[in-house]
């Protein structure tokens, strides 16, 4: 997301989503996100002087916002962050963010400033408005897992200042209609404020945390930017981008920075490395996430022979395929279940949960060539995610499971954090052991569990397997 373009992504294995964060250096594959609006402020109706004696006229009816419009009424209120290395000025990541106190707060995408977040040491903060004025900033609170954070500018005036502008929340008594036009805020590139205009369409279908569909064009460098009505006022937030469609773009519902903006108005900066904080949210997230995952139960009638845990698609989405031989080979056909969520921490992503499994017919090899080319299959997953400066080597298990009656071959492995203690990554790997020119293997992964809960879900997968009903 926010320092490296490819390694940080929304919406992995359906098709890559980047967020919007930009790193140091031109980002040849991000798109240009459409003409920046100009800067000439919108002209206001000009009033007659009325007599004594004149009524007032009838208020005018208000009037919808054009693009222009609303940028002129927002630039005051609309900031690039930039991510510099301390003592050396020089930016190493740039997003952008909006004021939403005169007192001087700010919000924008954890991942716009997780590496001061998590790096204090190493990073500063700082804001650039439209007119090029530039501070430091600092960090007060964090919403890891809907990717918010809120900052303070540090020459924010005190009790007797004259204060920042800052831009308004729409009333949640107030929701939008599918089609309204709303419009999008931000430094794209950092070439220059420039605003998007676009629809909203909505909340996405099967994603675990809400985010808004907005029909318009994102670019790298509008991450934490606004997204706002005709009336100018804050509807999301700008976090990621779908890089497979035309006019597919991500945001934050407000109701989220609104909620982040009171449990942190008053807060302390936060000045050593956050991880703390992200882990405590993590496992929030895990808790709710195991507890969801198994009460959604598992398909019904997903193989003639098997019982095999398939999700639901309450917040994951399954993609089948087959490919069938054609060379009198093995015959595969295989399922794909993944959630869009991804929980970004800075270096890598976690607390998502993926389910795969592969049906094998060998019928056309013969028993022998068939049980070389099954075992090989099971034996060529990995269970290594991600570097060793992040995670400890996986520590499996393996053992033979009898599932009424059905015999399973059964692996477990657990890899820790290294700077999120007890966090952990599970994988399960599964293969069918009854027949001996046919099976099917399974695999399940989950990542950022309690060691508790890793279990739990373990458990829960392996006893998806049985006989078909």
């Amino acid at each position: 997301m926010e320092s490296s373009p490819l390694r940080h992504t929304a919406l992995p294995l359906l098709a890559l989503a980047w967020s919007l964060a930009m790193p140091g250096g031109a980002w040849a594959q991000a798109a240009s996100a459409g003409p920046a609006a100009s800067e000439v402020a919108a002209s206001g109706a000009a009033s007659g002087a009325q007599g004594a004696s004149t009524p007032a006229p009838a208020p005018a009816p208000a009037l919808s916002m054009s693009a222009r419009k609303v940028y002129a009424q927002a630039r005051s209120q609309l900031l690039q962050i930039r991510t510099v290395l301390k003592g050396r000025a020089s930016q190493t990541s740039v997003g952008s963010g909006f004021f939403v106190s005169r007192a001087g707060h700010i919000i924008t995408n954890f991942h716009v400033v997780a590496e001061a977040a998590l790096k204090p040491a190493r990073y500063d903060l700082v804001y650039v408005t439209a007119d090029g004025r530039e501070a430091p900033l600092q960090i007060l609170q964090l919403d890891v897992l809907h990717d918010l954070a809120l900052l303070k500018a540090a020459d924010a005036p005190g009790a007797a200042g004259p204060g920042f502008d800052a831009l308004e929340f729409r009333a949640p008594a107030q929701p939008l209609a599918q089609g309204e036009r709303i419009y999008s805020l931000g430094n794209p590139l950092d070439v220059g404020f420039a605003v998007t205009e676009g629809t909203y369409n909505g909340l996405v279908k099967r994603s675990f945390y809400p985010q808004i569909f907005f029909g318009g064009a994102l670019s790298a460098g509008m991450s934490g930017g606004p997204a706002l009505d005709q009336e100018g006022q804050v509807v999301g937030i700008n976090v990621a981008r779908r890089v497979d469609g035309e006019q597919v773009s991500f945001l934050v519902p407000a109701t989220f920075a609104v909620a982040l903006l009171a449990r942190g108005r008053d807060a302390a900066p936060i000045t050593t490395p956050a991880y703390a904080i992200v882990a405590a949210q993590l496992m929030q997230h895990q808790a709710a996430l195991t507890e969801r995952f198994i009460e959604q139960g598992w398909k019904s009638a997903t193989h003639a022979r098997y019982r095999v845990p398939v999700p639901t698609d309450q917040f994951m989405r399954c993609w089948g395929s087959s490919q069938p031989s054609r060379t009198g080979g093995l015959d595969l056909e295989r399922s794909d279940c993944v959630m869009d969520t991804r929980i970004f921490v800075g270096d890598y992503t976690t607390g998502a949960i993926s389910v795969r499994n592969e049906s094998y017919d060998g019928s056309k090899l013969g028993a022998l060539r068939f049980a070389a080319r099954y075992a090989d299959s099971f034996r060529n997953e990995s269970f290594t995610r991600l570097r060793s400066e992040f995670m400890t080597r996986p520590q499996c298990h393996q053992d033979f499971v009898d599932r009424d009656g059905l015999p399973l071959r059964a692996v477990v492995c657990l890899s820790a954090y290294r700077k999120l203690p007890e966090l952990y990554d599970l994988s399960v790997l599964v293969a069918t052991l009854d027949q001996s020119q046919a099976g099917v293997q399974g695999r399940f992964d989950a990542q950022g569990l309690s060691f508790a809960n890793a279990q739990k879900l373990a458990t829960h997968y392996l006893e998806g397997y049985g006989w078909a009903r």
